[in-house]
Order: C-alpha cells, then sequence, then structure tokens
C-alpha cells in the first residue's frame, strides 16, 4: 500500500513551497480545517491521518512499529520522501510536535521550519522539570482511558479542550475522541504521555516556532519556555487564546503567527 493511502494524505493548493500540518492525539486532518485552507494560495499544504486516526488505513497499524513516537515519525518521512519535500514547512498540534522534530532529525533537509504548536517533551515530573504530572497521575489516566474510553472521552476532551464558554468546542473534541478506535487510542495515548524527547531538542537544527496557549493543562507555559530555551534559533509567541486546541478554537490567532513567521 501507498503511504499516501496508508495516510490519507491529501494535498492542495498552488504555491512553490510547501506547509505541512499534523494533527494531535485522538483526533484527524479535520482539526486543520480552520487553518490550512488560508495557506493555499501561497503554499502546497499537505494534510494526512496518523495510521489508526481518521480516514488512514487501520489494517497498517503495528503495535511494535507504533510502540515509540519513531514509529510516527518514519511515516511522516516516508510521507515526504514520496512528495519529494525539502525545506518544508510542518505545523504539528500537541504530540506531532514532537514527530515533527524526531521527524526533522532523521531526515533534516526535509523540513526548514518547525511550528509546534502545545509542545512537551515530557508530560511527567522530572527532577528540576515540570512536565505537569506525577507519574501516579499518569498510570490513573491511562487506567480510567482503558476502564471507560468514552466515559475518559467525556471527561478529559472538555477539559483539555479549556473555553468552558464555547461548549461545542470540547463537544467536537469528545466526538473526535469517541471515534477513535479504543485499543489504538490506548496504545497511542501511553507512547504520548510516557515519551521523553528532551534530548532530542538541542539536537533541532530547523528554525522553530512555539506557539504556547494560556491555561493549558496539557502543556504549561513552564513547558513551552523549557523549549524554547533548549531549541536553538526557536522563538516562543504566547498567544491568546486558551486550552490546548487554538487551531480550533482560535484559527486566526494561529495563521497569523504561522505567517508572520514563515
Amino acid at each position: 500500500m501507498s503511504v499516501i493511502k496508508r495516510n490519507n494524505v491529501v494535498t492542495g493548493g498552488e504555491g512553490e513551497r510547501t506547509i505541512v500540518f499534523s494533527h494531535g492525539f485522538g483526533c484527524d486532518q479535520n482539526m486543520w480545517r480552520l487553518v490550512a485552507p488560508d495557506f493555499l494560495k501561497d503554499f502546497r499544504t499537505v494534510l494526512f491521518d496518523h495510521v489508526g486516526a481518521g480516514k488512514s488505513d487501520l489494517r497498517s497499524y503495528d503495535p511494535e512499529k507504533y510502540a515509540t513516537l519513531h514509529g510516527y515519525a518514519d511515516d511522516l518521512v516516508e510521507i515526504g520522501i514520496a512528495l519529494g519535500l525539502r525545506e518544508a514547512t510542518f505545523v504539528g498540534h500537541s504530540v506531532s510536535a514532537m514527530i515533527g522534530v524526531l521527524a526533522s532529525l532523521k531526515a533534516p533537509e526535509m523540513f526548514g521550519t518547525l511550528v509546534l504548536v502545545g509542545p512537551s517533551p515530557r508530560y511527567i515530573d522530572d527532577e528540576g522539570y515540570q512536565g505537569g504530572f506525577s507519574r501516579t497521575d499518569i498510570e490513573e489516566l491511562l487506567a480510567s482511558m482503558a476502564d471507560n474510553h468514552m466515559g475518559w472521552s467525556m471527561a478529559m476532551a472538555p477539559a483539555i479542550m479549556g473555553n468552558p464558554d464555547r461548549p461545542e468546542l470540547g463537544s467536537e473534541l469528545t466526538d473526535n475522541f469517541c471515534r477513535t478506535d479504543p485499543a489504538i487510542a490506548k496504545a497511542f495515548a501511553r507512547v504520548t504521555f510516557t515519551s521523553d524527547n528532551r534530548d532530542d531538542l538541542s539536537r533541532v537544527t530547523a528554525r522553530t516556532l512555539i506557539l504556547q496557549c494560556r491555561d493549558d493543562i496539557i502543556a504549561s507555559e513552564a513547558v513551552g519556555e523549557y523549549v524554547r530555551v533548549r531549541v536553538a534559533d526557536s522563538k516562543l509567541v504566547m498567544l491568546d487564546a486558551t486550552g490546548h486546541c487554538p487551531n480550533l478554537s482560535a484559527p486566526a490567532e494561529v495563521i497569523a503567527a504561522i505567517r508572520d513567521f514563515v
């Protein structure tokens, strides 16, 4: 099966430059529908679904391959090779931020610019590092998810989205979480929340923009600053947006920040 079909790759636009949008945990490429169209006139746009999400080929899901974020990064590199990407801009939300970092290290010529939206190199607190969660927090989160995937989704999605005054946003994220295969979602959640990519940050050579939201329970302001300090040639922009999904809650802000950087 071609990587284009496997990852449900969708291209558009007319520009000479290419911009790739990559979605976060429990979502699919539809999460970029309010952002990506703005770049069609100036860029070739690329959207895709990670294996196990959206309209990707679920038969391609390999628990061993996707036991680490490197499996997802390898897919991203394969997509880049298939499309002949060089010096492209990569925009990754949440866990896809670190997937993009890993892909840029595997194929440095592929991405000249990284835009990391709500990134976190490690979610679990460590000595001298505040990821935002204790190891017990994460194990309880994963256990709750395994016990009742739908109930977990209904409770967690609105909290992750934030913006309680706009409940429709939390409902959309809940629906996305509930559509994901529970077994794949559980495995991806463990990979996401137990990964540690702190040592990878200092190896990044691409120009990097970090977009940070306020009141983000998944990736705090301290984590955003940590990424900025450790990624050379990086810039941190604090958005007025709140919650963890500004691509849905504040797309105009995200668009403006990306355009100003690229």
